[in-house]
């Protein structure tokens, strides 16, 4: 098995066992936090060409379910939202904050991440500030506290050259 391989079923089985209670009573739906609609609305300053743009870029279809062996095969993204998830921003950003990151639910297509820097939906960019590689990604809340962990796409995780079982410290930013 490849690297590659051990690393996404490892990563799957913490994910996994993260959402299980050690106390051995099990974490059912209702106690877990809930996600904010991925069809809700978007709070950014980009004007609405500006957005449907950034949309186009970091938006792209579930994997097939037979398709769940290896990360290319996850990764729906094409060559070019890649290129264009990559530019530099072409409109002013505003950091968030920084927070650890964590390889998020690699069946979700496209470039996002999970945070709670965030409490509404929108467009921004996140930087891996090792190597200063960045993708744009839809913003997403995630309940918890501010300093807490976030979750973020498999292709975003490739783009700013994280591998998939690191906990890398990223900076976010919101357009």
């Amino acid at each position: 098995m490849s690297e590659l391989k051990i690393g996404l079923v490892a990563t799957l089985s913490v994910a996994v066992l993260a959402g299980c209670n050690i106390a051995g009573q099990g974490a059912g739906s209702a106690d877990r936090p809930k996600q904010a609609d991925a069809s809700g609305p978007v709070d950014t300053q980009l004007s609405q060409e500006q957005l449907a743009a950034a949309t186009a870029i970091t938006r792209a279809p579930s994997p097939r379910p037979t398709a769940r062996a290896t990360a290319d095969q996850l990764d729906t993204t094409t060559a070019e939202q890649r290129a264009a998830a990559a530019k530099a921003p072409e409109t002013s950003e505003t950091k968030l904050g920084s927070t650890v990151a964590s390889l998020g639910d690699p069946t979700e297509g496209g470039f996002w991440i999970k945070t709670p820097l965030v409490k509404s939906r929108g467009i921004g960019r996140i930087v891996n500030p090792a190597n200063g590689k960045s993708a744009k990604v839809d913003l997403i809340p995630l309940d918890g506290p501010e300093n807490g962990g976030s979750q973020v796409s498999l292709p975003a995780l490739q783009l700013i050259g994280v591998s998939l079982t690191d906990l890398p410290r990223i900076e976010v930013y919101k357009s």
